[in-house]
C-alpha cells in the first residue's frame, strides 16, 4: 500500500493538481521571469548584501572584517583581537559550505560549537581555501567574511543542537509566499543544512506557527537529539521576520527570493543572507505546494503596495 501511495504522489500530473512547483518550473517559469540575471550580485555577494541592508534599515550581523588576498591571511588575528567568538564564511558561498563558527578564541585557540579546538594553521587553512574558491558558487575565487556571532534566543534552545536555527522564508513579487524554520541536528554537525541531517519545520505564514517537520524528506515530531516537540513551535516576532523578508523585494529587486533570517536574543530578527535560487524542500516541510502559493498570489493579491501593506494583506488575509 505505501508503495502504491508514494508512486501515485510522485506521478507528474498528480504533483501538478496538488500544486508542487518542480526544478524546471521555478527555473525557466519563474527565476529566469522575475529575476534578471544582473541583480544576482546583490544576493551572490554576502558582503553587498549586507552593506544594501543596513542601507535600508535591516539589521544584519555585524561585519568584523574582509580578507580578500592570500598575503592578508596572516593578519588575521589582528582582525578578531577584540572578539572572542565571530564566523568565518565564503563571500559567495552557498548551502552552508565554508561557514566556520568559533564559539570561543582565547590565547590562539579556537574552539567550534562542539567542543573542537582549532589552531591558527587550521584557521589559516580554512580561509585560504575559501579565497582559492573552494566553497564559492561555480569554484570562482572568493573574499572570506568575518562577522559577528549571533546570540540565538532561548526560545529555541530546546529546539535545536548546537548550531544557530534559522527561518527561510519565500518571496514571491515581494509577497511572503512560504516560510519555514531549519533546526540543526547532531547529525547535521550544528548546521541549519537539510541536506546534512537538519530538520525543516513548515511555518504558517501568518503566525509562524509550526505546522508539520520533516527529516531527510520524511515525517518527524521530536528533534532526535533535545527530545522536544516540534509541532509546539511559535516563531515570536513574526512581523518583524516578514517585513525583513518583504523588504528585501525591494532591496534587490528580484521577484522571487529566499530570505534567511535569525533570532538574536539582543537584536531580535536579523538578516543572514539572501537567495536568487531557493531550493524546493520547503514545500515537503510545509506539505503544500509553493506553485499554488504562487498562483494564489497572482490571482488574489493587490500589486502596487508597499512593504508594510503586503506584510498587513499577508497577515490578514482569508
Amino acid at each position: 500500500m505505501l508503495t502504491a501511495i508514494k508512486e501515485y504522489l510522485s506521478r507528474p500530473r498528480r504533483l501538478h493538481e496538488v500544486g508542487i512547483l518542480g526544478m524546471n518550473c521555478r527555473n525557466y517559469a519563474v527565476i529566469a521571469h522575475y529575476n534578471q540575471r544582473r541583480l544576482y550580485p546583490l544576493v551572490d555577494d554576502k558582503v553587498q548584501t549586507k552593506l544594501l541592508a543596513n542601507k535600508i534599515g535591516i539589521t544584519t550581523p555585524k561585519l568584523i572584517g574582509v580578507i580578500a588576498h592570500q598575503y592578508e591571511v596572516k593578519n588575521f588575528l589582528q582582525v578578531v583581537k577584540d572578539y572572542s567568538e565571530f564566523v568565518i564564511k565564503p563571500a559567495h558561498g552557498s548551502g552552508g559550505k565554508g561557514v566556520m563558527i568559533i564559539k570561543n578564541y582565547t590565547d590562539k585557540v579556537f574552539t567550534t560549537p562542539s567542543g573542537k579546538e582549532l589552531t591558527f594553521n587550521d584557521i589559516y587553512q580554512h580561509i585560504s581555501n575559501i579565497l582559492s574558491g573552494l566553497y564559492s558558487l561555480g569554484g570562482q575565487y572568493d573574499v572570506a567574511v568575518v562577522e559577528e556571532l549571533v546570540h540565538f534566543s532561548n526560545i529555541f534552545e530546546k529546539y535545536s543542537y548546537q548550531g544557530i536555527p534559522d527561518v527561510r522564508v519565500i518571496v514571491y513579487r515581494g509577497y511572503p509566499a512560504m516560510a519555514m524554520t531549519r533546526l540543526s541536528t547532531a547529525e547535521s554537525g550544528g548546521r541549519a543544512n537539510l541536506h546534512q541531517g537538519a530538520i525543516g519545520v513548515g511555518l504558517d505564514i501568518k503566525t509562524g506557527n509550526s505546522l508539520r517537520a520533516v527529516q531527510h524528506n520524511k515525517p518527524v515530531l521530536i528533534h532526535p537529539d533535545t527530545k522536544e516537540d516540534l509541532l509546539s513551535i511559535k516563531v515570536p516576532l513574526w512581523r518583524e521576520h516578514l517585513e525583513i523578508a518583504a523588504k528585501a523585494y525591494e532591496m534587490t529587486g528580484l521577484g522571487y527570493l529566499g530570505a534567511d533570517i535569525v533570532l538574536d536574543r539582543d537584536k531580535g530578527p536579523m538578516m543572514l543572507e539572501l537567495n536568487a535560487r531557493p531550493g524546493l524542500a520547503i514545500q515537503i516541510a510545509n506539505g503544500r505546494g509553493l506553485a499554488a502559493a504562487i498562483a494564489n498570489i497572482e490571482k488574489n493579491y493587490p500589486k502596487n503596495l508597499s512593504w508594510q501593506e503586503r506584510v498587513d494583506f499577508v497577515l490578514n488575509a482569508h
